[in-house]
């Protein structure tokens, strides 16, 4: 089971460190704050203050999970934004990116669709070991949505999940319904996590305030009947500062619910 790691302070200097996509899928610089469990097991904190380029963030956390694997680093998480692209899932329909020429569109190996990562959203890479945490990979991923749920909660946002869709919704009653009646969500975060020896890559993206017009260029998650919405777009005027603060405070109390 995933388990909680009491924070310590520490500085570490990493190669220069890196969003998440959108949909789950298995193959199942920068100053830092660490974490140790009672086993002394690390936890290091990461963010890159300047957009990280999407190739080079995939090259730093894939040679850190292989590291991860291998006993020769301590899990990461790692708080960065990227330059505006649209990334295509295993699962991507040619048809669902509408406007191929807007941003540079980049393949991954993670399960899943289309999604768009641009300033203004915060992405969580997420290297951590579930040889150490239980080799459960649901429990993993609901850890993972109750961690934004947790997170959104401390500005009195209410995240929910929906089965069938992936990533963590937002009820907007002010908003007119559906042709069919149904009330309109809006998604705020993506949730999704590739396993390799299960150490996890991907992770989360949360929408602090990114142009959401980006988001036009695709079908994100091939979902046609909702839309997006970040945490300035509900009338939060918040900074990304804050948005970490609430990401690590909400990690060590969610994960904290878990034993070894």
């Amino acid at each position: 089971m995933i388990f909680f790691m009491p924070k310590t302070k520490a500085v570490h200097e990493p190669e220069r460190a890196v969003t998440f996509p959108c949909c789950a899928g298995r193959d199942t610089a920068n100053q830092a704050q660490s974490g140790t469990s009672q086993a002394n097991h690390m936890v290091e904190w990461i963010t890159s203050d300047s957009p990280v380029a999407y190739q080079e963030a995939l090259d730093w956390m894939q040679a850190r999970a292989d590291a991860i694997a291998s006993g020769a680093a301590d899990e990461a998480i790692w708080l960065l934004e990227h330059p505006s692209l649209y990334t295509a899932g295993t699962s991507a329909k040619p048809a669902d990116l509408k406007d191929p020429d807007r941003f540079p569109v980049f393949a991954t190996r993670r399960g899943g669709q289309y999604t768009y990562h641009g300033p203004g959203q915060r992405v969580v890479y997420v290297m951590l070991d579930l040889n150490r945490r239980g080799r459960d990979v649901r429990a993993f991923v609901q850890a993972l949505e109750a961690w934004v749920i947790a997170a959104l909660g401390e500005f009195n946002i209410k995240g929910e999940i929906r089965p069938g869709r992936v990533g963590v919704w937002v009820a907007r009653p002010e908003k007119p319904p559906l042709p069919d009646g149904t009330p309109r969500e809006d998604k705020i975060a993506a949730i999704g996590v590739r396993l390799s020896k299960w150490v996890s890559t991907h992770g989360i993206a949360i929408n602090h305030d990114p142009d959401l017009t980006h988001f036009a260029g695709i079908v994100p998650c091939g979902i046609t009947d909702h839309g997006v919405t970040s945490l300035v777009d509900l009338g939060l005027p918040i900074t990304m500062d804050d948005l970490d603060l609430a990401l690590e405070h909400s990690f060590h109390k969610v994960f904290a619910q878990q034993t070894p």
